[in-house]
Parts: structure tokens; sequence; C-alpha cells
């Protein structure tokens, strides 16, 4: 079997679990393919196991299972290595809340095992996908979690011309506006007042940041429809994001956001489940009653 594996930098008191994880890899006799930027966090660390290294996603057709070791965020950056090939992956969460990188240091050996003995089930998670005159992000135009529209910076707010196919459906003066994939529904759109989203509800969440008028509530579309936004204010800049990936636009730009027409496979160990994620990461339903 051939596995990619991705993470972020650690510090010395991680190089030790860091090494943990590569022992396991190496006891199943794995075919390994590290990321160019994580290899060399590796050899830092004095981490010797064998593997090769990987640069685009073009070196990953062969792969059958991606790792990714660290925090959402990583597991967001790994999903832009993956691109549209659509490999398995497992977040190992060396962070803190991990709603996306699930397993715990303390279950990862159990959780290796359970993996490579095919003790597990695939959760298909859709993106969305932003489409410009101007190429901004380039062939990295979709997000697992969320697209944005934000003022520059501490200037007034910008107004949002929202149209839902081509319908007219809100000026949002606000500080910007959020369209949140189910997966993203609890992150930034669920601070922002948003609701939480089952994974497979075919729905975007548009969401409001800092609305000026109070009156003004999320809604939610559905996923099959074509969101689009002409923005204007004060300053003659914004921001627009694709989960982490930020790039300033001018109001000029016009913006459509989609449902790609590929998905994200998160593996789901037995045992697992969006709810029980749910209760133990968000304290979702908690009631000292009970």
């Amino acid at each position: 079997m051939r596995v990619a594996v991705h993470g972020k930098d650690f510090n010395r008191a991680s190089a030790p679990f860091i090494a943990q994880i590569f022992e396991v890899l190496s006891r199943y006799k794995i075919d390994l393919c590290v990321s160019e930027k994580f290899s060399g966090y590796l050899g830092k660390a004095g981490i010797k196991t064998k593997f090769k290294t990987y640069s685009s996603a073009k070196d990953l057709k062969n792969v059958q299972i991606f790792l990714s070791i660290g925090g959402d965020g990583t597991l967001l950056e790994s999903v832009t290595h993956i691109s549209r090939l659509e490999i398995p992956i497992l977040g190992i969460n060396t962070g803190r809340l991990g709603f996306l990188a699930t397993i715990s240091k303390e279950e990862t050996e159990k959780s290796l095992q359970h993996l490579f003995d095919g003790a597990y089930t695939l959760d298909q998670r859709a993106l969305l996908k932003l489409d410009t005159e101007k190429d901004i992000f380039g062939s990295l135009n979709f997000a697992l979690n969320d697209f944005t529209v934000v003022k520059k910076d501490s200037s007034a707010m910008i107004t949002i011309h929202t149209y839902i196919d081509g319908e007219f459906l809100n000026s949002y003066w606000a500080d910007g506006i959020i369209i949140s994939t189910p997966t993203g529904s609890t992150g930034y759109s669920l601070s922002c007042g948003g609701p939480l989203i089952f994974p497979r509800s075919g729905n975007f969440v548009i969401t409001p940041v800092s609305p000026h008028n109070l009156t003004v509530r999320p809604i939610v579309v559905s996923d099959q429809s074509e969101i689009t936004f002409e923005v204007e204010g004060r300053s003659k800049r914004f921001l627009v994001s694709l989960d982490s990936r930020m790039a300033p636009v001018d109001p000029s730009v016009r913006l459509k956001v989609t449902k790609a027409d590929f998905k994200v496979n998160l593996i789901q160990l037995e045992g697992t489940h969006y709810f029980k994620t749910l209760r133990q990461k968000l304290n979702w339903g908690l009631d000292i009653r009970n």
C-alpha cells in the first residue's frame, strides 16, 4: 500500500509522537510518500524512516491513503495537495480542538491498525468552487470549509449584493459574508451565528459577518445554487478567502460560488461518527442534568 503524509512544523516535545507514527507505518511496510515541506521538519527532528517525497498532486496518483498530521488547518492544507484525486484522508490531531483531524495522540496506534485492517468507511464531503474573471487562486479555487468576502482593514463596512441563480437575495451591509459548506458550518460560520448543517444535507449556508441590520440572519440554500456577488464600499480593496488562502481584490471583480464537481473522502474509523464528534468537540447538547 502507498501512503502519503503531510504535516505541520512541530516542536521538540512533539518529536517522539511523530517518530512513533512513522515507526508504526514502517511496521506495516508501507510505501511512504511525504510532502517536501514536511520532510524538512522530519529531517531536523532526526526521524530516519525511509520515504520518498512529493511536490504536487501529480505525484500522488498511485496513493491509496493520505495522512494529515496536525490540526484542522493542516488537514485543509492537505486537501489542496490531494486536489481532485479524492484520495481518502485521515487526520491525526496534534493540535487542540481537531474537528476534522479527530484522531488523538492516545488513539493513534490503534487507529492506524484499524485503518490498515480496512475497518473504516468513507465520509464524502462536498466542496465549493469560486469562479472569477481574474485568476485569483489558480487551480486551488475550491474550499472544504468556506468562502468569505470581508473588508480589508478597519475601514467602513462593505455592501455585498448577493444573488441566487440570478435572483436578487439581499444587499448585506456588513463587515463581510461567509458561504459555508456543511463541513465548514462548525467553523467561522458557527461563530457568526450560523446553524450546524449535517454533512450529507446538500446545502450551503450564507452567514453575514457583523451585519448592521439586526433583522438579517443566516440562510440555508441548496448547494445546487449559483451564488454571485457584487461588492462595493469606501475602500477600493477587500479580501476574499477559500479556507485559509486569502487574496485582495477590487470591486470590479465579479464572484461566483457553486458546488465543486469532486469531493473530499474523510476516513471514518469504526466507532466514530459526525454526531459523536459534535458531542465531544463542541459539547453539543451538553446538559448537567444528564
